[in-house]
């Protein structure tokens, strides 16, 4: 859960966040440490009065500054590609989930189920206990089992939308007519808040999507009971 004047990221609930935070403190080095180098440089040549003959025309200094981007471009790109591949692997899922979106709602079907699926809204501010979270929490939660490959199917039935979860590392384009997919796996039991990530609309700041991680037996129970209500 994100919290006020927080400059970073959100802790990370799945393995494929961990790796993106780690990119990013990676590349971030990287950029800080071409920026100090690039402003001694801006700083040296401006303030000194001397003029060294063989930095004017030199083959030797034209090579390195030719060869080093290049080596770090390699160490971005890589781990880059890595990533990329990771969050685009998807290995027999345990449970797969429909996610469908409204104008402005989320609709959810766990296909693995016979009859098992609810529309989820938005809590109005007038309505929230004590303890939820103003234009974050919603009527049903997306109940999924931790520490197991969830698949997500992403899709529209109006407009465009996108359905994200920053904390899972999760950001899917919603699109009427194209069915996308997405996989994670959240390694810790919690409550995971996002929103819909697209301008979808008049009201597309108030479609919340509230994600609740519950170890296996948990889930099962909570499965059985909506499917009783249903």
């Amino acid at each position: 859960m994100a919290h006020p004047s927080q400059l970073g990221f959100q802790d990370a609930a799945s393995p494929v966040m961990e790796e993106l935070i780690h990119f990013h403190d990676h590349t971030l080095m990287i950029v800080f440490l071409i920026s100090t180098l690039v402003l001694y440089i801006i700083t040296a040549m401006v303030t000194t009065k001397l003029t060294n003959k063989y930095i004017l025309d030199s083959q030797e200094i034209e090579i390195v500054w030719t060869i080093l981007p290049a080596i770090i471009l390699i160490m971005i790109a890589l781990p880059s590609l890595r990533i990329l591949y990771l969050m685009d692997e998807i290995n027999d899922p345990h449970l797969t989930i429909k996610a469908m979106g409204h104008q402005w709602y989320w609709s959810y079907e766990y296909t693995d189920y016979e009859d098992l699926g609810f529309d989820s809204y938005m809590i109005q501010t007038q309505d929230l206990t004590p303890g939820q979270f103003r234009l974050l929490e919603t009527d049903h939660r997306m109940v999924v089992p931790m520490e197991s490959p969830i698949r997500v199917l992403v899709s529209a039935e109006d407009v465009l939308h996108s359905w994200a979860v920053p904390a899972l590392g999760v950001k899917v384009d919603a699109v009427p007519g194209r069915l996308n997919q997405t996989a994670f796996i959240v390694s810790r039991p919690g409550v995971y808040y996002g929103q819909c990530s697209e301008i979808c609309g008049a009201n597309h700041s108030f479609m919340p999507i509230v994600v609740e991680a519950v170890p296996l037996e948990h889930f099962e129970a909570w499965s059985s009971s909506m499917l009783e209500e249903a």
